[in-house]
């Protein structure tokens, strides 16, 4: 088995060592052994050896989760994509509404990868090890593959589906969901990255394809698929009665034990409790508080070891912590298990949810390839044969590079052979030809394919935890860790399309909205009337006093979803009255201001001359090349975007936009340096001191290896640094000034400024915008905000406003772990506990700065050992910034907080979240929040709490579902980003503006935007929307059976409406076949009227109308008629067509004799021919 072919000059050297090929010889006569000396990335090199020299798989057992993620960075380091994790998956017993299953679909993955034998090495923790899985037969079969042509009954399917955990629904956006409609089955399985869509011909599979779940439109065809389940915990259904069964009985059996008088109420509670999850079992399947039933339903438990199909190698990594940690491990799960059961929430059989340590060893022992790794030796009774290998880890270099120099030459005299990993090439290649300069031959080699010389250093890519040497056989291995002292990690990227926004966002009973013509309604639902046998479907619209409106569904383009302010209802217009007129006039002269003011600073802007920056130095290379990450494609787009700005004349002014972690910081940095580069002094603006020392540490550490002096000048500073600060940045000593608003004070001036980055710009208040405004005159400016601007506002922008946007979400590091539950102090207990165990810091949400106080006192007495502190928006700045600073420092492990956590700023300690009263916030809140945790290599936990038994307000209701939604399948993220980008088009705009969004609806402000921009600009006015009303006596709507969901139905309504020409009949007809399947008639003919809607505008008719045996074309008022082409065409048409001039001219088109299925072509052909003739 020719395994680490690439790694032979790591490997190789180890069979020098005497005490290594006698282990080798111990594992092949299948004594197990023992192997001390080696640490941390040693006993990973030692253990990859053993694999490739014995030709056999490995699984390595660390002692925690935290170690074996570590050693999978570096096992993935020798076998790529080879390595396997096998994660932890977090066991609740609380009861809880909804929560994320990242971690339970990543296991998932890894064990089919395993029981398919694709891998090389198996990586996973004692915590991983002592969790119950099911039966491995269990599992295979419960694995669906399916190629085209194989027959299915749809029936069995589905049953199928939803034994394996998956979730019907009515359109498919996350993962774990399915739909069905007709023979088209959407599914969106937990093992792939994109929704798969199953077209049946009778129960014959006749297509595969996978869709994009935002336009829910087929992307590429595939063969087939394989389905993995949903959830771990899966159980035939045949089962569900003996599950039940067992249930019922133990129940019994605890409450005969609970005798005695104080046992009525805790009997009666048992009794609830359990009761309560029985009907859950019945109801629903899979519920998400069903890990308290692990024992009853898992009848025959297994280990990961026994999914394995061929012989391996185990190692297990420091077997005294392995052992005390699972000790640990089930001694909290029996405490945890008594006080449930105390309470009256648990059985007696639910505490068997872990697999003990003995029976552990048992199953682990049974494999006579067993390798125990211990740094130092330990004296317990003797389990194995104990051989010991001489080796050290090296001293940390953190950048220092003259110390590896005195290193490299000691090592050189005594001839050993020296790698260095440098993590990038091109670092390496830098790193190659620093060494030269101090004398030391070095050589950078992508893959060396040969052994390593005595005395020879070599270079190559790649990164390991720690460097280390074997003095024995003279052989050193360095890491860029020790050399550059960070994380240096390559995030791999997944590339994925921007999340394109509807503005037309699902539209629910009771949603405002806003007609064009008639102002803002509420909209009541879909009716269909039938006159004279002809069926169609109407908008029911309710607007002030009582009045309704019934939109037909061919002019769903008059109408958008009212969007405003989260939470605002909107007054309703009045049917036929001057207030919307009124209302659209005010906005639209609010906007003229507006509108003015931005074009007048844009011809400042096309006016003036600035600086044209120098194309990129080799140096900009380098530096760009030193990003530990890979960049995203958003990222580079906007690195030129930025680029090209600088090297025009035209001084920049440009907004970069993107969410918190988006990489934002990298792009702006590239800009600073490029700037830097070309001798022109760089100042950077951020709100906030504590953001003004994390931005400083940043640029130090990414420009240390460069000559570029950079400086911070706020409040942390002492009065003679300030000046001596001050002093430099006029001489021109200083190339980068990181500043609060201190930067816009008159004692500050600059050599030579030649670049401007605003951080967060909406932060400033209106007097410091001033004083920017003033020092931007002729520099380049950068600005970045973390609120994304919603696009149909860029557009009514473009041009005025140079905008990049990064919509590309990085790589995530680990997903956050959400629950949604009623809050329960005991969870919050555990939580703080927990998270202050590991050394980490939470975060605790509470929204209402009146009460704080009394909440972190709540908070402290529940958790006695924990530092509480407090922080909300109506502190003065200093007293905030110190509170953030000392929790930064760690000097509070609980910061109780309102929504003001900030935004920008970077802590990685804090891994736990927990909101209250999360019915009160926004989806946008709530994502954004969330996103403040989990930003380092830990788990994150996010607990989305509300009211235990508090009767929900319908708005509530319905934030908690899309919350619980959005936790379980990443849907609905479509309306926070919506939610989200109002808040930035505010923003971007200014305060004054949001009364006039919340006036007249977001589309519509945006709407009249345009409108007042491109009527500055001397372009031509739009003209003011008419209702064209098309009646023909044809059926035509959507049917229930087509299309049985309202929203979806209300979807493709707005997409017919918005028919322009035969192109979009063509790309609709698509999307309902791909979608819906075979185009019933009455749909057809909603296509087909919507075009002719389009054509008699394109041809000036405002109705067309069918009466008798004619057609009745009525032009619209004031509409200037082409008498030549109008003679032309009666020629062609003969008798069939006449031409009344009446005050309202009209044609009237002759039809007897025309049947009724051709009405709607002949039609269209007539208009067609006007068209052409006009």
């Amino acid at each position: 088995m020719s395994i680490l072919k690439d790694k032979q000059y790591l490997v190789e050297p180890l069979f020098e060592i005497k005490e290594y090929t006698d282990v080798l010889e111990n594992i092949k006569r299948g004594i197990p052994t023992t192997l001390t000396g080696p640490s941390e990335s040693q006993k990973v090199h030692v253990a990859c050896g053993l694999c490739c020299h014995l030709g056999l798989k490995g699984i390595y057992i660390a002692f925690n989760e935290m170690q074996a993620r570590k050693m999978f960075e570096d096992i993935s380091f020798f076998f790529g994509r080879d390595a396997v994790f096998f994660p932890s998956k977090e066991i609740m017993l609380h009861d809880v509404e909804a929560k994320s299953y990242d971690s339970v679909y990543e296991r998932i993955s890894a064990l089919y990868r395993i029981v398919n034998d694709d891998y090389s090495f198996i990586v996973t923790s004692a915590e991983a090890l002592c969790q119950k899985l099911i039966d491995k037969q269990l599992f295979k079969e419960s694995i669906i593959s399916l190629a085209l042509g194989d027959r299915i009954d749809l029936g069995l399917f589905t049953q199928k589906l939803v034994s394996i955990g998956y979730e019907r629904v009515t359109t498919v956006e996350g993962k774990s969901q399915f739909a069905v409609r007709g023979g088209i089955i959407d599914i969106f399985p937990v093992n792939s990255d994109t929704a798969v869509r199953i077209e049946l011909f009778d129960d014959e599979i006749d297509s595969v394809r996978s869709f994009d779940t935002m336009t829910q439109r087929s992307m590429e065809n595939h063969e087939g698929i394989t389905v993995l389940p949903a959830r771990e915990l899966i159980y035939p259904l045949s089962l569900r009665d003996s599950i039940l069964e067992k249930i019922s009985y133990d129940l019994k059996e605890q409450i005969k034990k609970m005798g005695g008088k104080n046992s009525k109420s805790q009997i009666e509670k048992l009794e609830a409790k359990i009761g309560s999850d029985i009907e859950r079992f019945e109801q629903e399947y899979y519920f998400a508080g069903m890990d308290r039933y692990i024992p009853y339903i898992i009848e025959k438990p297994s280990i990961i070891t026994e999914y394995i199909g061929s012989e391996i190698l185990t190692f297990v990594d420091e077997p005294k912590r392995f052992e005390q940690r699972l000790e640990t491990l089930l001694m909290e799960s029996n405490e945890m298990c008594k006080s449930f059961m105390e309470n009256g929430q648990l059985l007696a059989g639910s505490f068997d949810i872990f697999f003990d340590y003995n029976h552990l060893w048992e199953r682990l022992e049974k494999s006579k390839n067993t390798l125990y790794l211990s740094t130092l030796p330990s004296n317990d009774e003797e389990r194995s044969k104990r051989e010991n290998i001489a080796s050290k880890l090296l001293n940390s270099y953190q950048g220092h590079l003259e110390i590896l120099a005195e290193d490299i030459n000691h090592w050189k005299k005594n001839h050993a052979r020296v790698v260095i990993l440098s993590g990038t090439k091109s670092r390496g290649e830098m790193l190659a030809e620093t060494l030269r300069t101090k004398d030391i031959e070095a050589v950078y080699m992508e893959e060396p394919d040969r052994e390593i010389q005595p005395g020879e250093v070599i270079i190559t890519h790649g990164i390991l935890n720690r460097g280390f040497e074997y003095p024995g056989i003279g052989f050193v291995v360095v890491s860029g860790k020790e050399l550059f002292g960070q994380d240096k990690k390559l995030r791999k990227h997944k590339s994925t399309k921007g999340q394109k926004i509807s503005v037309f966002t699902d539209l629910n009973v009771g949603d405002y909205v806003v007609h064009q013509l008639h102002g803002i309604g509420k909209y009541v639902g879909i009716q269909q009337l039938v006159v004279e046998n002809i069926k169609k479907d109407y908008l029911k619209i309710q607007y002030n006093e009582g009045d309704y409106l019934y939109v037909p569904t061919n002019q769903l383009d008059l109408i958008q979803k009212y969007i405003g302010s989260e939470g605002k209802a909107p007054k309703l217009s009045k049917l036929g009255g001057t207030d919307w007129v009124k209302t659209r006039a005010k906005a639209k002269e609010s906007l003229k201001e507006l509108a003015e003011e931005l074009i007048n600073l844009y011809a400042q802007r096309e006016a003036a001359t600035g600086h044209s920056f120098g194309k990129d130095t080799v140096w900009q290379k380098q530096f760009e090349e030193l990003f530990p990450y890979q960049e995203t494609e958003d990222q580079l787009k906007c690195i030129e975007e930025i680029k090209k700005d600088m090297e025009s004349s035209k001084p920049m002014d440009r907004l970069l936009c993107g969410d918190v972690g988006y990489g934002k910081t990298e792009v702006a940095m590239r800009a600073v340096f490029k700037a830097v580069m070309d001798g022109k002094q760089v100042a950077y603006l951020v709100p906030t001191t504590v953001l003004a020392q994390q931005q400083y540490n940043t640029f130090k550490e990414r420009m240390k290896d460069f000559p570029i002096t950079v400086e911070m000048i706020s409040r942390f500073r002492t009065q003679a640094e300030q000046k001596k600060i001050l002093k430099d940045v006029k001489t021109g000593m200083v190339d980068v000034l990181v500043g609060t608003h201190r930067l816009l004070q008159k004692d500050i001036s600059f050599k030579d400024l030649g670049l401007l980055v605003i951080d967060e710009e909406q932060r400033f208040g209106v007097t410091h915008k001033e004083k920017i405004k003033s020092l931007k005159a002729n520099i380049d400016v950068l600005t970045l905000t973390a609120t994304p601007i919603p696009r149909t506002l860029h557009m009514s922008l473009v041009g005025i406003r140079d905008i990049s946007t990064i919509e590309d979400p990085p790589e995530e590091r680990y997903p956050v772990q959400t629950y949604v539950m009623e809050y329960n102090n005991e969870v919050v207990r555990e939580a703080i506990t927990r998270e202050m165990s590991r050394g980490g810091q939470v975060f605790y949400l509470y929204n209402r700065v009146r009460t704080i106080n009394l909440k972190a006192a709540e908070i402290q007495k529940l958790v006695p050992e924990a530092r509480v502190g407090t922080a909300h928006g109506q502190m003065n700045e200093t007293e905030l910034e110190n509170i953030m600073f000392q929790f930064i420092n760690g000097e509070y492990d609980v910061l109780v907080c309102t929504t003001i956590i900030e935004s920008g700023l970077d802590m990685p300690n804090v891994n736990t979240i927990i909101v209250e009263d999360a019915d009160r916030m926004g989806l946008a809140q709530l994502y954004q929040l969330r996103g403040r945790v989990g930003r380092s290599n830990r788990l994150a936990y996010a607990y989305i709490t509300y009211k235990k038994d508090k009767v929900l307000s319908e708005i509530a209701e319905k934030r908690l579902q899309a919350i619980k939604e959005f936790t379980e399948f990443g849907s609905g993220f479509k309306i926070a980003m919506r939610d989200l980008q109002i808040r930035g088009a505010g923003n971007l705009l200014g305060p004054q503006q949001h009364g006039h969004i919340d006036s007249v609806g977001y589309d519509m402000y945006c709407k009249l935007l345009a409108e007042a921009v491109n009527e500055l600009r001397g372009m031509p006015a739009a003209e003011e929307e008419e209702e064209i009303s098309i009646d023909i006596n044809v059926s035509a709507y959507i049917d229930n059976d087509y299309i049985s969901d309202e929203n979806q139905k209300i979807d493709m309504y707005k997409k017919i409406a918005s028919i322009n020409d035969e192109q979009d009949v063509l790309d609709t007809e698509d999307e309902l076949m791909d979608r819906y399947g075979e185009i019933p008639q009455p749909v057809g003919n909603l296509l087909k009227i919507a075009y002719i809607k389009s054509l008699s505008k394109a041809c000036g008719f405002s109705s067309l109308q069918e009466k008798n045996d004619a057609v009745i074309l009525q032009y619209s008022e004031n509409r200037n008629i082409n008498f030549e082409a109008l003679g032309k065409l009666m020629d062609k048409y003969r008798r069939k067509l006449l031409f009344t001039a009446s005050n309202r001219p009209y044609i009237t088109f002759k039809t007897t004799g025309v049947k009724r299925e051709e009405l709607l072509e002949i039609i269209k052909i007539l208009l067609q021919d006007i068209k052409k003739l006009q």
